[in-house]
């Protein structure tokens, strides 16, 4: 087994990282928010495909996510580059929160 390990075991280790970036505006990481819908990689090229959204449209701390979530991921095994999918579909709602970030957020 390589020291990636199995599509399971990289992305459970990508989101733990990425539990590490905060939104800046809203104090609450970008799993916990729910904005991280898939994480992959090509292990042949070494390039990580980050697709998630954001709360809305014009966010303007989009370049400062994107870059936690590259210094995040970055270090992981096998990682070489990050690419970031954002998507609109499906759209992002309150109920895609973690309870944690919830209640967090008095929500």
């Amino acid at each position: 087994m390589s020291e990636i390990g199995t599509r399971e075991q990289f992305k459970a280790r990508s989101m733990a990282a990425l539990a590490t970036v905060i939104d800046p505006e809203l104090g609450v990481d970008v799993v916990g928010l729910g904005l991280i819908y898939d994480v992959t990689l090509d292990e042949k090229t070494g390039e990580c495909v980050v697709t998630m959204t954001l709360t809305m449209m014009g966010c303007p701390l989009t370049d400062v996510l994107a870059n936690g979530i590259t210094d995040a991921l970055t270090p992981l095994p096998g990682v070489l580059t990050v690419t970031i999918n954002l998507v609109w579909s499906p759209a992002w709602s309150i109920a895609r929160m973690s309870r944690a970030a919830r209640l967090q957020l008095h929500v």
